[in-house]
């Protein structure tokens, strides 16, 4: 795969998830997405969209006209981090759920299969219950048991047709690690709180830059492929005005901004794991993809009569002196039924994103505002 095509279907999903991000950023408390394992699922969803529903999805998933070249460089990304023999660990895994019997377009299925390396698994979803336990544990297991109930009960039913489920897995250690001797109980100023926290410590030469009011410096995984970017607003009240801000533009600057030089850097111990997913059909339907959440949608190139039900998606990520694990899945939820559902929709908060630096793709975004 040309490097070129990797960096720019990085930067379609990086521009798409830096725009979901201004649509969920409200949520009070830590908060985590992935824009890759969410562009992923959708990718796979994608292929089955024709007519309004497929420009709306292209708009709104910020893919280019070539519907083939966006498969293949998504198939490329998945295909650079299910690579084996790194100093770190990352897999990604595809699969669809379909229904027993239903008739899934042959076209489809052959690109998912080979682009993204998904293949058709049949469930009875008429024992919805007993589906659901299996996609969750399918999930479970690909994210090595830290995403756990990605569907959460009544998620699906016997109306569903087919669940495209994304399972993704990262766990890597500093470069440079800090020493447990160092880590030292001390204050970080949450909202409206200062609460007591571990915190780490460590001097040593990082890429490092104050730049439009913001501190941010990378933090590069042992063999220099991937990167956790912290980024701190000046002011310890700052961090919506610089969730505000954030934006691909934005981070290109304050990249480019960065110079390697010695910092003391103090980072707080965190852990995000939600107990709940969260469902992004209200974001997505506000971004554009309008169209794909109803009875109108096309999903002719899937199947005829589909349409997305709601988009479960959810996270972990585990910061300590060692390193970071991390993981996300997604599931795109299509039914035939004919009726509509309801929808129910550093010492102080910082962001997060753990990045491919070599393609520059955003595999996470997160927030920290209280890591006790």
């Amino acid at each position: 795969m040309p490097p070129a095509e990797l960096r720019a279907i990085s930067q379609s999903a990086n521009d798409f998830g830096f725009a979901l991000w201004q649509r969920v950023r409200d949520t009070e408390g830590n908060l985590s997405i992935s824009p890759s394992s969410i562009s992923l699922a959708l990718g796979m969803t994608f292929a089955g969209a024709r007519g309004q529903t497929a420009d709306e999805m292209r708009r709104t998933l910020r893919f280019g006209r070539d519907d083939d070249a966006t498969h293949r460089a998504l198939g490329g990304l998945t295909g650079r981090w299910n690579r084996t023999g790194r100093p770190y660990e990352m897999s990604v895994a595809n699969r669809l759920f379909g229904a027993q019997g239903f008739r899934f377009e042959p076209s489809f299925l052959t690109v998912v299969r080979d682009r993204y390396g998904a293949p058709l698994e049949p469930v009875d979803f008429g024992q919805s219950e007993q589906a659901r336990r299996r996609i969750n544990s399918w999930v479970e297991d690909r994210t090595r048991d830290r995403i756990r109930d990605l569907l959460p009960a009544g998620s699906i039913d016997a109306g569903t047709r087919l669940v495209l489920t994304n399972a993704l897995y990262f766990k890597g250690r500093w470069a440079a690690q800090f020493d447990p001797a160092d880590t030292r109980t001390g204050a970080f100023q949450a909202p409206r709180r200062a609460v007591q926290v571990p915190l780490m410590h460590r001097t040593g030469d990082y890429r490092h830059a104050r730049v439009d009011g913001v501190q941010i410096i990378e933090l590069p995984y042992r063999g220099d492929e991937l990167a956790m970017d912290v980024i701190l607003p000046e002011r310890p009240d700052g961090l919506a005005a610089l969730e505000a801000r954030l934006s691909p533009e934005a981070l290109a600057r304050w990249l480019e901004a960065m110079h390697e030089q010695e910092v003391q850097l103090t980072l707080p111990r965190f852990r995000i794991s939600p107990a709940a997913s969260i469902r992004l059909r209200d974001p997505l339907s506000a971004m554009g993809m309008t169209s794909a959440f109803g009875a109108g949608a096309d999903f002719s190139g899937m199947a005829p009569g589909l349409w997305i039900d709601d988009v479960y998606h959810k996270t972990f990520v585990e910061v300590n002196e060692e390193g970071t694990e991390a993981a996300a899945a997604t599931a795109v939820v299509m039914t035939e039924s004919a009726a509509m559902h309801e929808s129910f929709a550093a010492d102080r908060p910082f962001l997060f994103l753990i990045r491919d630096v070599q393609t520059g793709a955003v595999i996470f975004i997160g927030r920290v505002a209280d890591p006790s």
